[in-house]
C-alpha cells in the first residue's frame, strides 16, 4: 500500500541552493513519474530542489504510486521536493510565475512534465551557464521516433558561439528567428552526431528559443520580467516560454547546449486551447514602447 505523501512546506523549501527544478504538470501521472525518475538519476549537482505544481482535473499526478515513489527517491538522495496544487488554472504563464516565486535558488530549470533527462544533463547545464555567464542555457528535446528522419536542410541553422553569448534582439521574419528549425524532431541529434565530440565536451550554440528544458539564472530572469506578463495575456495561450526567453536574450543573452540530454516523451499535449501566442502580445507591447 502506498502511504500518504508529505507535500512539504513552501517556507521550508526556500533555501540558498545552486539549483531548483520547476515542473508544471496536469493530467500526466505516468509522464511525471518518468520525468522525476530522470532527475533522481542526476549526479554532480548535489542537493538541488524540485518543485512540482499540479493543475490536474482530478487527483494530482504526484499521488500516483509511480510518481510518489520517485518523489521519495529524490528526497532519499538528498533533494528537497515541494508538491503543490495551483487552482484554478489561469494560464501557462501564471503557472510558470507561481513556480518561479517558490524558489530562491541561484539557478532555476524550467522542465516540462514530459521530458526525461539522461544522467549528467544537470551537471552539464549548470557548468555551461556558470562558464558562459549568460541569462539562460537550454537543452532542446529530442523526439526519438524521428531518429531515422534526417533533415539536412535544417542543419545550416546550427551556429556555435565563439566566446560568451551576447545580448540579442530577435524577432520573427529574421534569420535569427529561423534558428528554431534546428530543434524539432531529432535534428539536434543528427547535428551532434556529425560533430563527434569527445566524452565530456559540450558546445554552446545560438538560439531564438528552446522548449522543454531551460536553465535560467534566476536573478537575470526576474530582471527581464520573468513571467509577470501573465496578467496581460488571456488564459488560453501558449508561447509563454518563448516570451520569457526573448526578453532574457535581449538583456543578458542565452545559448543552447549540445549535446542535449533531454528526451521528449512524445505524449499528446494537455494544452488543447491555444487561442493566443503570449510572445506575440509581449513583443507588440515591447516594440510599441519609445526607444
Amino acid at each position: 500500500m502506498n502511504r500518504p505523501l508529505d507535500p512539504g512546506s513552501a517556507d521550508g523549501f526556500r533555501a540558498d541552493r545552486v539549483l531548483d527544478v520547476l515542473i508544471p504538470t496536469r493530467n500526466r501521472p505516468a509522464e511525471l513519474a518518468v520525468t522525476l525518475s530522470g532527475l533522481a538519476a542526476q549526479e554532480g549537482v548535489p542537493g538541488f530542489g524540485v518543485v512540482v505544481s499540479d493543475q490536474s482535473d482530478d487527483d494530482p499526478a504526484f499521488t500516483h504510486p509511480a510518481a510518489a515513489t520517485m518523489v521519495r527517491a529524490l528526497r532519499h538522495r538528498g533533494h528537497p521536493v515541494l508538491l503543490t496544487r495551483r487552482l484554478p488554472r489561469r494560464g501557462l504563464a501564471e503557472h510558470r510565475a507561481y513556480l518561479l516565486s517558490a524558489s530562491t535558488a541561484r539557478y532555476v530549470l524550467c522542465l516540462d512534465d514530459d521530458v526525461w533527462l539522461e544522467p549528467g544533463t544537470l551537471h552539464r547545464l549548470v557548468t555551461a551557464i556558470g562558464e558562459l555567464g549568460c541569462g539562460f542555457v537550454g537543452n532542446a528535446v529530442h523526439g526519438l521516433s524521428y531518429l531515422d528522419d534526417v533533415r539536412p536542410e535544417t542543419h545550416r541553422h546550427y551556429e556555435e558561439w565563439i566566446g560568451p553569448p551576447t545580448p540579442e534582439r530577435i524577432r520573427p521574419g529574421t534569420p535569427e528567428w529561423d534558428r528554431a528549425q534546428i530543434h524539432p524532431a531529432a535534428n539536434l541529434l543528427h547535428v551532434t552526431g556529425k560533430l563527434d565530440l569527445p566524452p565530456g565536451a559540450w558546445r554552446a550554440y545560438k538560439v531564438s528559443w528552446i522548449g522543454g528544458c531551460v536553465l535560467y539564472d534566476r536573478a537575470k530572469l526576474i530582471d527581464s520580467g520573468g513571467f509577470d506578463f501573465w496578467r496581460r495575456v488571456q488564459e488560453k495561450h501558449q508561447g509563454e516560454d518563448v516570451a520569457a526567453q526573448l526578453a532574457v536574450l535581449a538583456r543578458h543573452g542565452g545559448a543552447g547546449v549540445l549535446p542535449s540530454g533531454a528526451y521528449h516523451l512524445e505524449s499528446p499535449t494537455t494544452v488543447t486551447e491555444r487561442d493566443v501566442e503570449a510572445w506575440e502580445v509581449v513583443l507588440a507591447e515591447t516594440d510599441a514602447q519609445p526607444a
